[in-house]
């Protein structure tokens, strides 16, 4: 579980970056393009890949897919949150865990005992009550297909990263490289089309921002790989803990770092959230 919890601590560490990143007008399509470089640099460092692994023969259609929908579904988040706000994007994006979940099952082989389907209930209930807010404003109903591929798009790549874990051709590592690659080439085409389209300057400082996130960004999908590699027979447990740990970890830090409101039913999210994990975890010892 250790390689579950630094990939969390990454990605909430990414998520209040791009939050701060809203706050002081950084450019977020920028510094994101510019993360994805930083994060092919960091696998060059850390790992030394063989360079005949990096040929475009060895791309194969989870790795091609993988490249390109991660920078696409993130400028639809940014989009959703921009259209319908945080709260109904954060839902649709945490409620994506249903597909991962259900190719675990059909696809992936993954057993389902009576401990884990009890707690993937309890976590989907969790999901609902933590993120649960009254007195939100209703969106037009035409924005609401920034949600929709929110949820289609993060579940998908949940999906594909447990492809690409089970790739054998080549080391996970080199398969990493190739996936920043391509999300880099793809929010390049982005950058043009700001700045040659909307006559957006592209400026030093989304640079050094991007440095920072991409950090964090590599190590927090590299932990993640490592986790569905170690836990290959249950890949529902990854999707879930990964899920509901961030869950918490942001709640918290929305709490005592950003002095965010929380409800009582918040509250109740989080500890059924707590239990869920909990039950996941046994089911993996007991298989009851």
């Amino acid at each position: 579980m250790i390689f579950l919890v630094l990939s969390i601590i990454c990605s909430v560490t990414v998520s209040v970056l791009l939050k701060l990143a809203r706050r002081y007008k950084i450019n977020v399509v920028q510094t994101v393009a510019w993360n994805y470089l930083f994060a092919v640099g960091l696998a060059f460092i850390f790992f030394k890949p063989q360079v005949q692994d990096l040929s475009y023969k060895n791309i194969d259609d989870s790795l091609l897919l993988l490249g390109v929908l991660l920078p696409t579904i993130f400028w639809f988040l940014a989009a959703s949150v921009r259209n319908i706000g945080i709260v109904k994007t954060d839902i649709a994006q945490r409620l994506s865990l249903i597909i991962p979940i259900l190719s675990a099952y059909f696809i992936f082989g993954d057993v389902f005992s009576n401990l884990k389907i009890a707690g993937l209930i309890i976590g989907f209930t969790a999901i609902i009550l933590t993120l649960f807010k009254t007195g939100s404003k209703q969106s037009s109903m035409k924005y609401w297909i920034y949600p929709v591929v929110v949820f289609i798009g993060f579940g998908l790549i949940d999906v594909l990263f447990k492809r690409v874990a089970q790739i054998k051709l080549i080391p996970y590592t080199t398969s990493l490289i190739l996936v920043f690659g391509i999300s880099f080439l793809i929010s390049i085409i982005g950058i043009i089309w700001l700045r040659y389209v909307k006559n957006q300057k592209i400026e030093l400082v989304n640079f050094l921002c991007g440095a920072v996130l991409g950090f964090f960004n590599f190590f927090n999908i590299l932990f993640y790989l490592k986790a569905h590699r170690v836990m290959a027979d249950h890949p529902s447990t990854v999707f879930t803990a990964m899920n509901l740990g961030v869950i918490i970890a942001g709640t918290l830090v929305g709490l005592l770092i950003f002095k965010e409101k929380l409800s009582r039913i918040n509250y109740i999210g989080l500890f059924l959230a707590g239990c869920a994990i909990i039950l996941i975890t046994l089911s993996q010892v007991y298989a009851i």
